[in-house]
């Protein structure tokens, strides 16, 4: 659907992309992560054909970028693109138009956008009626209205309630199983983790690693980890270093890479004498992958 080849895109002196390389699947969900100034932003705006590649090639659905492919993106961006006057309905058919959709076709597709997101009770509402959840929902409508072969969604999620974004999750995993391939970026890992069925992770441009969360799991070479809270840290570490356990910081946090799964009636055998104040077992995240490569411990 999307190919990325050895991309590289520079602001003067600075690099925002480096040899970037990454394909996306039609139908799946492609979740692009990476820290504030990583390229993420950069990378949306080549695929959009706001900006031009300095080096590599970018095709999509196998043709080269340029104005001709961009009627088939649909992009919800971080900020509603919406007129707070007009109706749901409304929003919607100023889009279809400015997409060349006929009166008919239009009509319909108004129909089917306020269905997916759950909206056809509200089409006559005006946005400034609708609470933020429900103009995210309209927004990503927008997006859909044309029917778009890849969708993109920016942070669909920043700011919105826990129950709203489960709703959110809902509607994009519907949308998934449709057909619809997306490329989401997100801050949010359970987000991603969730949602996501194979993710890149952008540093200063250059992509760390890829995969399936199962493929990136083999970033951090242990079974489980272990989170201590203990008023001997350094000596927590010692004996752990013995044992032939990897310790790291997540915050304030200290954990430790466990090479094999074991009880914590054997943990805290093997930590003994050190005194717990508490302890817990954790399956590797996607967050201790995150973190383990964009913190540069591996690459």
């Amino acid at each position: 659907m999307l190919n990325f080849t050895s991309v590289c895109k520079d602001y003067g002196s600075r690099r925002a992309l480096d040899n970037l390389t990454f394909d996306i699947q039609a139908g799946e969900i492609y979740g692009l992560l990476g820290p504030n100034g990583s390229g993420k932003t950069t990378t949306i705006n080549l695929i959009c054909h706001l900006l031009e590649a300095d080096q590599g090639s970018i095709t999509l659905m196998n043709q080269p970028l340029s104005d001709k492919t961009k009627v088939w993106l649909g992009v919800a961006p971080q900020e509603n693109l919406l007129y707070r006057s007009l109706s749901c309905q409304e929003n919607l058919d100023f889009f279809g138009k400015i997409y060349g959709l006929g009166r008919k076709k239009c009509r319909e597709r108004i129909d089917w956008c306020l269905d997916v997101v759950n909206l056809t009770n509200r089409a006559h509402s005006a946005v400034d009626t609708l609470s933020g959840g429900m103009q995210r929902r309209l927004n990503l409508a927008i997006a859909l209205i044309h029917q778009p072969k890849l969708l993109i969604l920016d942070e669909p999620t920043t700011g919105l309630d826990l129950e709203t974004r489960h709703d959110l999750w809902q509607l994009i995993e519907t949308l998934r199983a449709e057909g619809m391939t997306i490329l989401l970026t997100t801050h949010l890992l359970d987000e991603a983790q969730r949602l996501c069925d194979r993710i890149g992770i952008l540093k200063e441009g250059v992509l760390l690693q890829q995969g399936s969360l199962a493929e990136l799991r083999q970033v951090i070479p242990a079974q489980e980890i272990l989170l201590l809270k203990t008023p001997a840290e350094d000596q927590a570490i010692a004996q752990a270093t013995r044992l032939g356990w990897q310790h790291r910081r997540y915050g304030q946090e200290l954990v430790f890479w466990l090479p094999e799964s074991l009880e914590l009636r054997e943990i805290l055998a093997l930590l003994d004498p050190i005194p717990v104040e508490s302890i817990s077992r954790q399956a590797i995240q996607l967050e201790h992958i995150y973190l383990e490569l964009v913190q540069s411990k591996i690459q």
